[in-house]
């Protein structure tokens, strides 16, 4: 099982400013941990929603608004992408980190869907042209 883990923002974050040395050498511990135990598919931080854009659907119609955005509560300031046998194998892991933020701060744990998890609407044809998607991007990252 896949399932994303993500930081969210704070007024700190949003504002840019940037994390402390020694939030950098525990952060840098702890994904090493995550890596060693082959968890961790992927993780980064986040720019502030300032520098970001947003695009909204509406029928065929789009319309692109650009950051900041106000709700700092619902925004993300960083990622990992990682994988486990379970949620509560991703949630032990998640109460290791380290604090990501100066005082409070929260951590957000999603499951990914998997191809399965889509039934028949994942015809063989679409399932065919998911693997082969994910094979050039399997590629390109070699």
């Amino acid at each position: 099982m896949r399932f994303m883990v993500m930081i969210k923002a704070t007024k700190e974050s949003e504002a840019g400013v940037m994390p402390s040395e020694q939030l950098l050498a525990e952060m840098g511990k702890y994904n090493e941990e995550l890596v060693k135990a082959g968890v961790l598919l992927a993780g980064e931080g986040l720019h502030p929603s300032s520098k970001g854009a947003r695009v909204r659907f509406k029928g065929r119609e789009r319309t692109v608004v650009d950051g900041p955005f106000t709700e700092t509560k619902e925004l993300i300031a960083g990622f990992w992408l990682m994988q486990a046998r379970s949620k509560d194998e991703v949630i032990e892991w998640v109460r290791r980190c380290p604090n990501p933020m100066e005082g409070e701060s929260e951590i957000e744990i999603r499951q990914v869907f998997e191809a399965e998890d889509f039934g028949e609407a994942l015809t063989p044809e679409l399932r065919e042209q998911e693997e082969r998607l994910r094979a050039t991007i399997d590629q390109r990252k070699g």
